[in-house]
């Protein structure tokens, strides 16, 4: 009788009884959207900032992988019961995983993606999440039981079988994609320089390592509470590790709450400290009687905050001082313009100080303007400020020159945290912005005889915040409040306005009467392509990242990154033109990618027109937008003359923290 051979049969990878493959499939999405990560955006990112990228992008792949990974397989228990021998419980999770895929296709387009709909948006990804945690599980346990196979033939007694496949895998699908889109010439960078990627990297393995730690921590920690309350309390462990798990969470929120308030305190008495650049009660010396602060003015100056009262002393004078600091150099209206000022320019800024309510600043920012004369003036400009209460000093300046000092602004601080750091405050900054305005209108409807025009000007947060007084609205808000003209630059992508007006058909909005626009030259092709100047403008460069950054691309592909995008043109000068052909919407990977563009283009550099820097194209935009003109010579005499006051504005003021870049 013929002596028969046993072999033993080895299972795969992840078939043994009770084990999981959740954290290998999370491995081979991550690993899957790694190179990604990698493509160029809008700014240049460094070694860490790439490895922040990296990390956090495949971090939260991981980890939602892994969590769906799970629901899957719970699914393929339920379906074979747990009586099942192993190998059958692997073979119905690859068919789940397998079955996963068109049903989360098909979900995709059921649900095609809609901008302004975050609950399509979350569905959305929930379908592609599922869909893609299948393809990585089905292709993993393919791969795993090929390489069985593989290793029963060569009778490698399963040296080859214990090789980790989820990397190998992942990277193969990145491959795979990258390959199938090669047409569309996605990973074109333009001469765009990469980050060093070993550096990066490192970075990223070392955000990586940092939360798995924390994690792994958390979990131990829970595991002991669990033990240890189980032994002395009613209930199984499985129970008061649920009570240790939401114990930590508890305890995490509150030390963050905690640190988040100390930090908040700490901001706020920076930006309220006091300007040493002038002594004691010198305010009246060197602010003018028309500026809040000054002589007679009914703010006091203790109240205005660091910013407020910098503003005020950035005032551009009528005509020269008798005498001047050292290094200070002549820059009047009447030395600049080379023609008498037609009048003093009124500059009214209350701060948070000042007044304890909202109610209370504008009955004091109604005073004041009538103290100051500035319904007298010519133009009156609102102004809502960033969210320290900052107010671009070259907008301000480039009024004053351009109206030869016919001109007053207003302005309300609303917070004294930088924009970031604001944004749960825009909705009173715009009920008190609101008011002012309504409360200016009145006043003017009220008034015999001439009127100033009314415009209004807003930067970054400011921009949202004045932006949003008219939400709902369309542009007929901006008419019936009587607002003739308005300038926002950098408007933040999350504006509810802005993605009303440029967005859809509304009957509320005069199509042309909107521009957003990237540079003068492409506003002066637009007047001429529309034949009539449009009168709200919004300047938004198109490699600003606070201008595309928003919550929502976590789940939707936005519209600059769509077939509509802006195409790369050639420029002279300032701020590109375009989107990198390279850059195109990834899930999650988008989102940091901007959220670290966002970050990079609020960075300090020379005067120019750059990111988030918009200095150098504020004299044009506001003669043109306002309807200030100016003669060539002139425009190029203000745009010298602002870089200079910046140059001794930042010499003069370097000592005031935050108060220079």
């Amino acid at each position: 009788m013929p002596r028969s051979r046993s072999r033993s049969v080895r299972p795969a990878r992840g078939s043994l009884p009770g084990t999981s493959t959740a954290a290998d499939v999370g491995l081979v999405v991550a690993a899957a959207t790694a190179p990604g990560t990698f493509a160029p955006s809008l700014s240049h990112r460094s070694a860490v900032d790439q490895g922040l990228v990296t990390g956090l992008a495949t971090g939260l792949h991981h980890l939602l992988t892994a969590g769906a990974q799970d629901a899957l397989e719970t699914t393929a228990r339920f379906l074979v019961g747990g009586a099942a021998s192993p190998s059958r419980q692997r073979a119905t999770t690859i068919a789940v995983d397998a079955a996963a895929v068109p049903l989360g296709l098909a979900a995709l387009k059921a649900f095609p993606p809609r901008p302004d709909d975050p609950l399509r948006g979350v569905v959305r990804q929930a379908a592609w999440r599922l869909g893609a945690t299948g393809l990585g599980g089905a292709l993993l346990g393919g791969a795993e039981i090929g390489a069985q196979a593989l290793d029963d033939r060569l009778r490698l007694h399963g040296r080859l079988a214990a090789v980790p496949l989820a990397v190998p895998v992942g990277l193969g699908i990145a491959y795979v994609v990258d390959r199938l889109r090669s047409e569309e010439h996605a990973e074109a960078t333009d001469g765009a320089e990469a980050p060093p990627p070993l550096s990066s990297l490192g970075v990223a393995a070392g955000v990586v390592g940092c939360l798995a730690g924390v994690a792994y921590g958390e979990h131990a920690l829970a595991d002991l509470a669990a033990r240890r309350l189980a032994a002395v309390l009613p209930g199984p462990p499985e129970l008061w590790r649920l009570a240790g798990h939401a114990g930590f969470l508890v305890g995490l929120g509150a030390g963050a709450t905690s640190l988040w308030h100390r930090a908040m305190r700490r901001i706020e008495a920076m930006t309220a400290a006091d300007v040493p650049v002038i002594e004691a009660g010198e305010a009246d010396r060197w602010v003018p009687s028309t500026v809040s602060g000054g002589p007679g003015s009914l703010v006091s100056w203790a109240g205005m905050g660091r910013d407020g009262r910098l503003h005020a002393l950035a005032s551009v004078r009528p005509q020269p001082l008798a005498t001047r600091p050292d290094g200070v150099p002549d820059l009047s209206i009447e030395t600049v313009m080379g023609t008498p000022a037609r009048g003093a320019p009124v500059q009214v800024y209350v701060g948070l100080d000042n007044a304890p309510t909202p109610r209370a600043r504008v009955d004091l920012a109604m005073a004041e303007l009538e103290r100051t004369g500035a319904f007298d003036r010519s133009l009156l400009v609102l102004v809502s400020p960033t969210g320290t209460g900052y107010v671009n000093y070259v907008a301000v300046a480039a009024l004053q020159y351009l109206a030869l000092g016919d001109v007053a602004t207003v302005a309300l601080q609303y917070s004294r945290r930088p924009s970031p750091l604001s944004l749960g405050m825009v909705p009173g900054a715009r009920e008190q912005n609101r008011l002012l305005w309504l409360r200016i209108l009145q006043r003017l409807r009220d008034r015999p005889g001439p009127r100033p025009r009314i415009a209004v000007f807003g930067e970054s947060l400011g921009a949202h915040t004045s932006q949003d007084v008219f939400l709902h609205w369309g542009t007929l808000g901006l008419d019936a409040m009587g607002i003739d003209r308005a300038l926002w630059i950098g408007t933040p992508y999350g504006s509810g306005w802005m993605r009303q007006v440029t967005r859809g058909n509304r009957l509320d909005v005069d199509a042309d009467a909107v521009a957003v626009v990237n540079d003068h030259e492409q506003f002066v092709a637009l007047r001429e392509e529309r034949g009539c100047p449009p009168r709200f403008v919004l300047v938004s460069h198109d490699n600003d990242g606070v201008t595309k950054f928003g919550q929502d691309l976590l789940w939707y592909p936005p519209d600059w990154l769509g077939p509509s995008r802006p195409r790369p043109e050639p420029v002279a000068a300032g701020s590109p033109r375009g989107i990198p052909p390279a850059m195109r919407w990834r899930p999650v990977t988008t989102f940091f990618q901007s959220l670290i563009d966002m970050k990079n283009a609020q960075t300090s550099g020379a005067f120019g027109a750059w990111q988030h820097d918009y200095r150098a194209d504020l004299p044009r935009f506001l003669s043109d937008v306002f309807g200030l003109p100016a003669s060539p010579e002139q425009l190029l005499r203000i745009e010298e003359t602002l870089q200079v006051r910046e140059t001794v504005r930042e010499r003069l003021f370097a000592v005031v923290p935050g108060a220079v870049g």
